[in-house]
């Protein structure tokens, strides 16, 4: 019998010895002939299909499936996450205790500002007395607006001649 070549590894030439001892067993009992004995001795057993080997006939490892990282929910949730992640939104809601003491006294503070609003304080009033109130409010608030715009005119209309006459005495008199 002819050995196989010397690059074939030595698990694989222990197996293939079997197949030869058991083939010199079947011959010697006569159930074989020659020619079945000489093409097992010759050729590697056969792989089974999709299974990769490398140069040497050993099979190569094949990485095993996770059903963890499989599955589409697990899939669909991670790509959100980093989604936000990416855009700065905190999905899981982890602020500082600092964060959180400066949110509840910002809604302290507008529930405050709510309550004292003039509007919600009229709007309680009823009948004749609600409505006086409210026209009187909203003549002070007239006479106030009037009041702010001529205010706004007259400083409109300074004379520019004057502040450069102004300024040019400041600069003359000023300490050095």
């Amino acid at each position: 019998m002819q050995r196989p070549a010397p690059h074939i590894s030595t698990s694989i030439m222990s197996r293939m010895s079997i197949f030869e001892n058991t083939a010199t067993r079947r011959h010697s009992l006569g159930e074989q002939s020659t020619d079945t004995m000489m093409s097992m001795s010759t050729s590697p057993p056969a792989t089974p299909t999709g299974v990769q080997t490398d140069d040497q006939g050993l099979i190569l490892p094949k990485k095993l499936i996770n059903p963890c990282m499989e599955n589409t929910d697990r899939k669909e949730l991670h790509r959100e996450l980093k989604f936000n992640a990416r855009i700065g939104k905190s999905v899981l809601n982890q602020k500082t205790e600092l964060q959180r003491a400066y949110e509840k006294q910002k809604e302290r503070h507008a529930a405050a500002i709510e309550q004292h609003s003039p509007e919600t304080e009229l709007a309680g009033l009823k009948g004749e007395l609600g409505r006086v109130i409210m026209e009187r409010a909203q003549k002070h608030g007239a006479a106030a607006q009037k009041q702010d715009a001529e205010d706004a005119e007259e400083r409109q209309y300074v004379n520019p001649e004057y502040l450069n006459v102004r300024a040019k005495l400041r600069t003359a008199h000023a300490p050095n």
